[in-house]
């Protein structure tokens, strides 16, 4: 008979439970269910506990709504057909899901009751997830423990109680050449290690026999494991194994049940052959040793004597120290340092020292060189012990700088005599290197002078000769203009009489040539002309004078010079660097003469307006500035050029240096102007940022000291 659910619209209301009975089912500690056709009517607390849900939201649920959605048409089906069926259902086993998600493995028991008429069912659960956990947690370490003795390295077996063979894993078949599923419910296991029958280390631990057995079978050779209780290990030879027999180093332990009855017993082999053989090829190698060390000590002895020997007649002094005390020196350090009789041994090294700085300085030097292991090499001062100052040159190394009580030997050379020789040429070669920068100096002026002079020759013999013309065309241009105004006043007249008072001719020559020329804008151009032609002859004549002035041909030697005058001639000579990088604007103070060579400063002036000039990429501007002050002058040339970094700042007096490209600049410009302000007894101050641009600023004494005193 096949039991199918009511339809909903027909269903009837759940039976009225009696009151001892939900009390009875309550008590009960097993969970407890108890269904109609379609819902739960009761649930007592171990159900509700079991499930997690709350009781209202349990009574609420379809009968089989607990169940896994695989299972609810199994449980649905096995409680329908126990309502209906009067025999008992077997029980039956289902995943439930309770309402945080997990899976509990339950066993159902159904057992059908009639109450007012119908029939309902009572379901008894056993929760069977922690017997289930158990029992697959039993079956994985069985299967680990199969999986470690069958994979592992080492060759092991195991036989029971009976001797049979119940693993012989993969290790031990390649150790002794018999296969595992041969030699598995064997009794023989001794096959496998001997040619006639004995028992094995695991058979003696089965039989309980290995105490009077131990001896007689293995020598002596067997002993109790220090590691595993009632174990016993051995290692012995085996002909048998592969051709030439190997040594093997067995152990065998008991396996006990839950009583702790032997059941058995496992029996691991490591093979030790190589190990044996190595021992063995050690002791004769040790014997050889042996032989060689009482052979190298004799040696050694000899090499010490002549060890001691060469240490003693070193031509260097050699001492060694520990915790800043000598232990010994050789005959060439007494000599050194003038012990005379006094034994080095025991001399505190601070003796040699002129001071605790001294002493102290050696010791930073030294102390992190010699713990890395690593030799120092090192020169100073030292003193005898007669108080003579020494220059010593050391070599010194730790024999073992991981042992603090390691001595430190130490290798000392007296160096005196070379190093008062090497100072004497270091002078001599600084006094030769200041005269040859000196003769530079000197070279540069003079070369620099020549060519002053050269262009003072050369603007001299220019201007006698432009002079001449010069003066000749302004002489001439002073008669045309006498010669043109009567002209002109002599046309005017004519050009005013009646037309009956001059002959026609005369008249139509007039009109013709007034036509021609247009006399009128003659008249008036014409004295224009003039006027320009003789401001250009002064222009001449300024420049000619600006360039004697700015060479000073004719005043070489020192004199009293105005260097606002110098400085307007400079800046006229180089215009033509200047006009089309940058707009020149002056600010003059009012100067009093000035002791100098007025040449030089004007040198010194070009060179700064030229590189004024030079740093400025596009179009900028230079500012000329003079003023007196206590005593001085000083000249600025500032510009808004590109400026310079400072590492370039600190080398720009240095001769030959330039920041200009290959054949721009020959970097002698400003070494020759510090050069000409120093042999004026001024200085040059120098103020630049990058980007924005620099100041030069010449102070000149206006009475400086006689040449003769000044520096250079």
């Amino acid at each position: 008979m096949t039991a199918t659910a009511p339809d909903l619209a027909t269903l009837q209301p759940p039976p009225v439970l009696p009151a001892d009975l939900v009390t009875a089912w309550d008590a009960v500690a097993a969970p407890l269910l108890v269904h109609d056709e379609v819902r739960i009517i009761h649930a007592n607390a171990a159900m509700v506990r079991l499930l997690g849900y709350e009781s209202e939201a349990l009574l609420a649920m379809p009968f089989d709504a607990w169940a896994t959605p695989e299972q609810r048409d199994a449980l649905k089906h096995y409680g329908l057909q126990a309502i209906v069926q009067e025999s008992l259902p077997p029980a039956m086993e289902i995943e439930a899901l309770t309402v945080s998600g997990s899976l509990r493995s339950l066993e159902l028991t159904a057992r059908p009751l009639s109450l007012g008429g119908r029939r309902v069912n009572v379901l008894t659960v056993q929760d069977l997830s922690d017997i289930r956990h158990v029992q697959t947690s039993l079956l994985d370490v069985g299967r680990v423990l199969h999986q470690i003795i069958e994979n592992s390295p080492v060759a092991s077996f195991v036989l029971d109680a009976e001797h049979r063979v119940t693993h012989w894993n993969a290790a031990c078949s390649k150790l002794t050449g018999k296969d595992g599923f041969d030699m598995m419910g064997r009794r023989d296991a001794w096959t496998a290690f001997y040619d006639e029958e004995r028992p094995l280390l695991a058979d003696l631990i089965i039989d309980g026999s290995i105490e009077s057995q131990c001896v007689p079978l293995y020598e002596g050779r067997c002993r109790r494991s220090e590691t595993i209780d009632d174990a016993y290990e051995v290692e012995a030879f085996f002909p048998k194994l592969d051709e030439g027999g190997r040594w093997l180093y067995f152990t065998a332990a008991p396996l006990m049940d839950a009583q702790g009855a032997v059941v058995g017993a496992i029996e691991t082999l490591q093979d030790v052959t190589q190990r044996r053989r190595s021992e063995e090829e050690l002791r004769r190698h040790r014997a050889e040793l042996e032989e060689l060390v009482s052979e190298r000590t004799a040696e050694l002895l000899l090499t010490h004597h002549e060890l001691e020997a060469f240490l003693e007649n070193a031509s260097v002094g050699i001492v060694t120290t520990l915790d800043s005390r000598i232990v010994r020196g050789n005959r060439k350090f007494a000599e050194i340092f003038e012990l005379g009789d006094t034994l080095p041994s025991g001399v505190p090294t601070r003796t040699f020292f002129a001071s605790d700085e001294d002493f102290r300085s050696l010791g930073e030097v030294a102390f992190p060189v010699l713990t890395r292991g690593e030799s120092l090499q090192h020169e100073m001062e030292m003193v005898s012990l007669k108080g003579k100052r020494l220059w010593i040159q050391m070599i010194a190394y730790v024999a073992n700088p991981h042992d603090r009580h390691a001595q430190t030997w130490w290798l000392l050379q007296d160096r005196t005599e070379v190093r008062r020789v090497q100072r004497e040429l270091e002078e001599n070669y600084h006094r030769i290197k200041l005269t040859n920068t000196r003769l530079e100096e000197a070279q540069n002026q003079l070369l620099q002078a020549e060519k002053m002079a050269s262009i003072g020759q050369l603007a001299a013999g220019v201007a006698h000769e432009i002079n001449n013309p010069i003066g000749f065309v302004s002489s001439n241009m002073s008669t045309l203009r006498g010669y043109v105004e009567p002209m002109f006043g002599l046309l005017d007249t004519m050009q005013a009489a009646p037309p009956d008072a001059l002959p026609a001719e005369v008249s139509q020559a007039l009109r013709e040539l007034d036509r021609r020329i247009d006399l009128e804008f003659v008249k008036e151009d014409l004295p224009q002309l003039l006027d320009e032609s003789e401001d250009g002859l002064v222009r001449v004549k300024k420049i000619v004078q600006d360039l004697k002035d700015f060479s000073r041909v004719d005043h070489a030697d020192w004199q009293d010079a105005d260097l606002n005058a110098g400085l307007d001639s400079t800046l006229n000579v180089v215009m033509n660097e200047v006009k089309y990088k940058a707009d020149v604007k002056k600010d003059y103070g009012s100067l009093p003469p000035v002791r100098c060579i007025a040449a030089q400063l004007n040198q010194v002036f070009m060179n700064l307006i030229v590189n004024a000039a030079h740093a400025i990429p596009q179009r900028g501007e230079i500012r000329l500035r003079t003023r007196a002050e206590d005593g001085w002058v000083w000249v600025e040339v500032a510009d808004t050029g590109t400026g310079m970094s400072e590492e370039v700042r600190r080398r720009i007096f240095e001769p030959f240096f330039t920041t200009k490209p290959v054949g721009k600049g020959t970097g002698l410009g400003l070494s020759l102007s510090y050069s000409i302000i120093q042999k004026h007894a001024g200085r040059i101050e120098v103020e630049s940022t990058p980007g924005e641009g620099t100041t030069f600023r010449v102070w000149i004494p206006v009475q400086p000291p006689p040449p003769d005193t000044v520096p250079g």
